[in-house]
C-alpha cells in the first residue's frame, strides 16, 4: 500500500497517452504554460509603482503656469 513504482506511472502514462493523444497534451502543455507565463506577468505588474509625470507633462504644466502669471500680470 506504499507509494507508486516507476512501473504504475509508466502504465498510468501509456493509458492518457493513448485516451488523449498527443497533439490535445501537447496543446494542453502550451495553454498550461501561456497561463503561467501571463500569471508570473500580471504579479510582475502589479509591484510596479504608477507612473509618475514625465518631462513633457511637467514641462506643459510649467508653461501653463507662466502664462497664467504673465496674463495676472497684464
Amino acid at each position: 500500500m506504499g507509494s507508486f513504482s516507476i512501473w504504475h506511472w509508466l502504465i498510468v502514462l501509456l493509458i492518457v497517452l493513448l485516451l488523449f493523444g498527443t497533439k490535445r497534451l501537447k496543446n494542453v502543455g502550451q495553454d498550461l504554460g501561456e497561463a503561467i507565463k501571463g500569471f508570473k506577468k500580471g504579479m510582475q505588474d502589479e509591484d510596479t509603482p504608477p507612473a509618475r509625470l514625465g518631462h513633457d507633462e511637467s514641462a506643459r504644466k510649467d508653461g501653463e503656469r507662466e502664462r497664467e502669471r504673465d496674463d495676472a500680470a497684464r
